[in-house]
């Protein structure tokens, strides 16, 4: 969610700034193109007037954005309509994800800063923001700088700080650890499907995927590496399919990624698709509806990406 975060920090900022531009992109099909992978170009369905840092889709099919620059939360009740500003500047604004009950969890503190202070000084708020009133609560603090939001099905919640390397988590009652595990450049976040493991994506230096297990939060495994250009990719945001596969924005690569036994390939690839930093599947049968896959980015462009639809 950044540039370097999946909405990244400054730091992300500056870091994937580092990344997109001073390293050279990725040539389009580095990673293999995944078997299933379907036709067809990336088509724009949106446009939020900022860097576009996380999107999450609710289950009556609206979209809601966190805008980096501005500190916003926008919803967007379907493919084509004006986003609407929900909130003022709220902070910094990383990852952002819909509980069960309708309501928005938006990670703040996702500026340099925050991000490279975190590790030491977790002061970073995790806010609740209602989605008709766009009225702003804080449900829990004493977090790193937050660029990527994960929720469990229990309602735990997992968030990362780009800048240093914990991975934070709220349970269900409140009670925050903000160093709960620990990964080098954690970025984009998801939970199993079976809430038994977190996955976590490394976004540069040595980028990949890891797997956190829920019992054993000390040991995380590194289950994917990057090779070849794909190295230079800068992995961002991170969903999972409808088989529980992690699907991963690129800054640089121009590429949609997901994991298939092990390893990664490439279910779409385009220019449109560089400086991504964030990636959702829709829900319910309108708006942005289920199945279909949705990429947001730096330009604040949101596109539906059919080579990634389930």
């Amino acid at each position: 969610m950044g540039w370097n975060a999946r909405g990244v920090t400054a730091l992300a900022a500056l870091g994937v700034l580092a990344a997109g531009v001073l390293v050279p992109a990725a040539p389009a099909g580095a990673a293999p193109r995944c078997g299933s992978s379907g036709a067809g170009g990336p088509v724009q369905v949106a446009h939020v007037p900022d860097w576009t840092e996380s999107i999450a889709v609710d289950r009556r099919g609206r979209m809601f954005a966190t805008a980096y620059f501005s500190g916003r939360v926008y919803r967007i009740d379907a493919p084509g309509a004006a986003p609407v500003a929900l909130t003022g500047d709220v902070g910094a604004n990383g990852g952002i994800v819909v509980r069960e009950d309708g309501k928005l969890l938006v990670g703040t503190g996702n500026d340099l800063a925050h991000s490279l202070t975190g590790d030491l000084l977790p002061v970073s708020k995790l806010l609740e923001v209602d989605p008709e009133t766009g009225a702003v609560g804080v449900y829990a603090s004493g977090l790193g700088g937050i660029d990527g939001v994960a929720l469990a099905s229990d309602g735990t919640v997992y968030t990362t700080t780009l800048g240093g390397t914990a991975i934070g988590r709220v349970t269900p009652d409140r009670r925050v650890d903000p160093a709960w595990a620990r990964v080098p450049q954690p970025n984009g976040i998801a939970v199993s499907p079976d809430g038994t493991e977190v996955y976590v994506v490394q976004t540069t230096l040595a980028p990949g995927v890891y797997r956190i297990p829920v019992g054993d939060p000390g040991h995380p495994r590194r289950w994917v590496s990057t090779t070849g250009t794909d190295t230079v990719g800068v992995p961002d945001g991170l969903t999972l399919d409808g088989r529980g596969r992690p699907v991963i924005a690129t800054h640089a690569a121009g590429e949609v990624w997901r994991v298939e036994d092990g390893a990664l390939c490439a279910v779409a690839s385009s220019p449109e698709l560089r400086l991504s930093t964030q990636l959702v599947y829709g829900r319910g049968a309108q708006g942005f509806s289920t199945g279909r896959l949705y990429r947001a980015g730096v330009d604040g462009r949101v596109y539906e990406v059919p080579g990634g639809a389930q």
